[in-house]
């Protein structure tokens, strides 16, 4: 009740008049059933702004530290949190990751949409990183297909270490699901985890037309900026060369995915 009532009433009209999102591929979303959905993280933005362009409730995964603060600030965000159905997740790993994946495997088993960021944190340069494996071990073992999505210029509205965001429009590309059966059973094993997961990550690109860097983002967050020339030649998820028509995705104007977009869909 309370995330419709933040989706239709007090968060999202204004999400939608800040930020007009246009939408690509909104037909890509299944109407029903379990989903997963795999997306770039480029802005704490991103976790408003996907949800305000489905007609279908999304559970993310959330950093533990959003339940922790203290404060009035620290309990609202707290209570949002927790009002719009947000797992809390450790990032630190171990248990409690695994705690959260198989909290996301009972949601995906009572047919809802489960919001993933396989990165595991934002980018720190609006570049795609290499992809955790959780997202290929929830896809096996749920049987649920998986939307790769692309929030375009979140991280120009809201970069890392801007409190307040700037009104401007913001993009949302939704890609074909990728329906991954045929790896039942192979949960357990590492190679397996590591080309699904390759193969989602290659299908964000696709949507998002970024860079992409074979490192994972909170390894490059702590070595600081990553020097040019270090990733020469450019690749994509699993060694694939880039594909020679990957470019960021552009509002088609006029277009009907772009219209529906504009209704905050």
């Amino acid at each position: 009740m309370f995330y419709w009532l933040m989706r239709k009433v007090l968060a999202g009209p204004f999400l939608r008049l800040l930020f007009r999102p246009w939408v690509l591929g909104a037909e890509n979303v299944p109407a029903e059933g379990p989903v997963i959905m795999a997306s770039n993280h480029l802005s704490v933005l991103d976790s408003f702004v996907l949800p305000i362009v489905l007609d279908r409730q999304i559970v993310f995964i959330g950093k533990s530290e959003y339940f922790t603060g203290t404060g009035v600030r620290g309990r609202l965000t707290a209570g949002f949190m927790r009002g719009v159905g947000t797992i809390p997740v450790d990032r630190s790993g171990g248990r409690s990751g695994e705690a959260a994946l198989h909290t996301g495997l009972a949601h995906l088993a009572t047919g809802g949409i489960f919001g993933i960021y396989p990165e595991g944190t934002r980018s720190p340069d609006g570049r795609l990183y290499r992809g955790k494996t959780g997202v290929a071990r929830l896809a096996i073992e749920s049987g649920a297909p998986v939307v790769p999505v692309a929030m375009i210029g979140t991280d120009v509205a809201q970069p890392i270490g801007r409190r307040l965001p700037r009104p401007m429009r913001i993009g949302v590309v939704f890609g074909e699901p990728l329906v991954l059966r045929r790896y039942s059973g192979a949960e357990n094993d590492r190679f397996v985890l590591r080309t699904v997961t390759d193969d989602i990550m290659f299908a964000i690109q696709r949507c998002s037309g970024q860079e992409y860097v074979d490192v994972y983002s909170a390894t490059a967050k702590a070595r600081g900026r990553w020097a040019p020339g270090e990733h020469e030649p450019p690749t994509s998820p699993g060694g694939r060369p880039v594909p020679p028509d990957l470019t960021v995705p552009v509002r088609p104007h006029g277009s009907r995915a772009a219209r529906h977009g504009d209704d905050g869909r």
